[in-house]
């Protein structure tokens, strides 16, 4: 049994990276002058698409956590409504942490709102599938030895790794002064007092 979830864990996760891989180059195919770079924004938006849809189905058809119990048409409406509501509740928790931590409140509103939305699809959406809007399950996996099967260990894992990938994709972004997808000195300044890194040249602009 836990060989077979080993596999189905697998097989989830590089799904999931091939979704991403497809976000990249299938939107390419409708829309003119696509890039990740140019049309960074749009592609936020797919990629979470992607990536949530993905989630879904695998969760769905693996079902990690089947539950003896069987839930009417109701209940799974309520509980879709809850997963919603708790991922928008997600992304907008994070949008305020994030303009705590230094983001421009009102300047780059949407750009800081979208960082949200991902980092909220990769952490948010696989608690939402494996555990649903269950607060106590929550706590559980991740408090101390909490978890009870891989599909948990994993669930702990990705979200504590998509949180630290997250800071650390920041740090590389005072090194690109002169890249033509960076911004003014004057923004990338405030993007390094806000991830507090070191500011490397044309510091007189802080």
């Amino acid at each position: 049994m836990k060989d077979t979830d080993i596999k189905r864990l697998l097989y989830t996760h590089l799904l999931c990276i091939f979704s991403i891989i497809l976000s990249v180059f299938i939107p390419s195919l409708f829309l003119e002058n696509f890039s990740i770079l140019e049309t960074h924004l749009t592609w936020l938006c797919i990629c979470s698409g992607f990536v949530t849809a993905v989630n879904l189905v695998l969760y769905l058809a693996v079902k990690p956590n089947t539950s003896s119990k069987r839930s009417s048409l109701s209940h799974k409406v309520t509980r879709f409504l809850k997963c919603c509501i708790y991922f928008l509740m997600s992304c907008f928790s994070f949008h305020v942490i994030f303009v705590l931590y230094g983001a421009p409140l009102i300047e780059l509103a949407l750009e800081t709102f979208l960082f949200a939305v991902i980092l909220s699809t990769f952490t948010t959406v696989p608690c939402l599938c494996l555990l649903g809007p269950n607060l106590k399950a929550w706590l559980r996996v991740f408090s101390r030895n909490g978890v009870t099967s891989i599909w948990e260990n994993s669930l702990q894992m990705t979200t504590i790794s998509s949180f630290v990938g997250a800071w650390l994709g920041a740090l590389p972004i005072p090194l690109d002064w002169e890249r033509p997808w960076q911004m003014t000195v004057e923004r990338k300044c405030s993007i390094c007092r806000s991830l507090r890194v070191p500011c490397m040249g044309l510091g007189t602009v802080i």
